[in-house]
């Protein structure tokens, strides 16, 4: 196996951009809002559409604050508008098109001119960089390649940022680890809940991660909790780093956690971030939580204006301890589509695992059922446990199916039921892990 020094090497520098003093960032910043508004009324008609029904021009974009008169935008636009309606740049300066997978209808297009990969790559460099890797590196990059966003965007950005990059995708877990075992993998990329699953399997087939020269993770394209974090560094011995994006917005490399781990730090110099009340639609302070929305400073295929993002987080206040002058997100854990309202109570999947995970003796392998008997939504939650305990006394596992029960309660209010199911019963998932399964309105 090739030798790698799995301590760290001089770091390479990360954009300038994510140091610049604020008076300097803000007027970067208002310069480019009006150009890219302006781009999207002259070349889009949704926007002039919009823009005039509120009565607004862009000339009349005077300071950062005057981007709330803007009209937001929304997934359903996209879709309204597929394939090509929002498109701001002719199909000649159009260099790649990106799409969502499509499982509710039409799949969600994406446009790139070659200035927006530069962008895109550009932000991915300063992803890696935050989270402490450098040329020296070997990435494995395990996100799907193809119309997802996911995997070109980190190959672009690892390649630039000078680190040897391994395009190997989704899938084929035992390849997966020999590939990370034999050409010395010292950072991988994938969604987290895949993580966990290489981790399991690993242990299956006699390998310790904890003895590669594994050190990092970068994960994202779904929600994850604290609680998940610290399982995935305890159990492999990496530092777990979150990273965000979309790909209404461009793809992975909109923000990312540097080495502190203290939120997220979006690259707002590309990528504009507001915390809106959901509801009534009004700004919030930074330290408010809200949901965030995204405008595109310098993407020229496809602007994106006030984009709903539909996450739940809050600019964190202060300055991170890393030095960097770009505000941070809190971690996302949860979204404001994806809550569940049993019997009149808000529920999200995060507060599920967060709860459960805690609980010793639990494995983060887990599916929420939801079902629906005599015009009422039931939910239960079916989750694996380790095979001693699954082997062990019956009491043993009752006293552990009480604890479930009761952390659940205390994070929900409601009482949950609970199945604990043998190791290996919950299909893993090699992409982004399905956790809801809503069976009420089936026959």
């Amino acid at each position: 196996m090739q030798t790698v020094n799995k301590q760290k090497a001089e770091v390479n520098p990360a954009s300038a951009a994510d140091f610049l003093p604020e008076d300097k960032l803000r007027e970067l910043q208002l310069d480019r809002l009006e150009k890219i508004v302006l781009r999207s009324y002259e070349r889009t008609v949704l926007y002039k559409k919009r823009m005039n029904g509120k009565g607004i021009h862009p000339g009349d974009l005077k300071s950062l604050d005057d981007i709330r008169h803007l009209p937001f935008t929304v997934k359903n636009d996209l879709r309204d508008t597929y394939p090509f309606g929002l498109f701001a740049s002719p199909m000649s300066e159009i260099v790649r098109l990106h799409a969502s997978s499509g499982t509710t209808g039409k799949p969600i297009v994406v446009a790139y001119t070659q200035e927006d990969l530069d962008v895109w790559t550009d932000s991915m460099v300063r992803t890696f960089a935050a989270c402490g890797l450098h040329s020296g590196d070997i990435i494995q990059n395990a996100y799907g390649y193809g119309l997802f966003t996911g995997g070109l965007g980190a190959h672009y950005g690892a390649e630039k940022l000078g680190a040897t990059v391994i395009p190997i995708s989704g899938g084929n877990t035992d390849r997966q680890l020999m590939i990370m075992q034999d050409f010395g993998t010292t950072a991988f990329c994938s969604t987290p809940s895949y993580f966990t699953f290489m981790i399991e399997r690993a242990a299956e087939m006699k390998i310790d991660i904890r003895k590669l020269h594994l050190r990092t993770g970068i994960f994202g394209a779904e929600p994850w909790t604290e609680e998940m974090r610290n399982h995935i560094e305890k159990a492999s011995g990496i530092k777990a780093y979150d990273i965000y994006g979309l790909s209404e917005i461009t793809g992975p490399g909109v923000g990312s956690e540097c080495e502190k781990q203290d939120g997220l730090h979006i690259f707002e110099d590309y990528f504009y971030p507001e915390i809106i009340d959901p509801v009534t639609e009004k700004a919030l302070p930074d330290g408010t939580e809200g949901e965030l929305v995204l405008t595109t400073l310098c993407k020229q295929a496809m602007p994106m204006i006030r984009y709903r993002t539909r996450d739940i987080t809050m600019i964190m206040p202060g300055k991170c301890k890393c030095g960097r002058n770009i505000r941070r997100i809190r971690k996302i854990n949860r979204r404001s589509d994806d809550m569940l309202i049993i019997r009149g109570v808000n529920i999200f999947p995060s507060q599920i695992e967060s709860a459960i995970l805690a609980v010793e003796g639990i494995l983060p392998h887990y599916q929420i059922v939801l079902t629906k008997e005599k015009g009422l939504d039931n939910i239960e939650v079916q989750v694996e446990i380790t095979e001693k305990v699954f082997s062990d006394k019956v009491g043993a596992m009752e006293e552990l199916q009480s604890k479930l029960v009761q952390a659940l309660e205390n994070v929900t209010s409601i009482r949950i039921g609970v199945r604990l199911v043998a190791h290996q019963t919950i299909k893993r998932s090699e992409g982004k892990a399905k956790r809801v399964i809503d069976l009420r309105n089936k026959n």
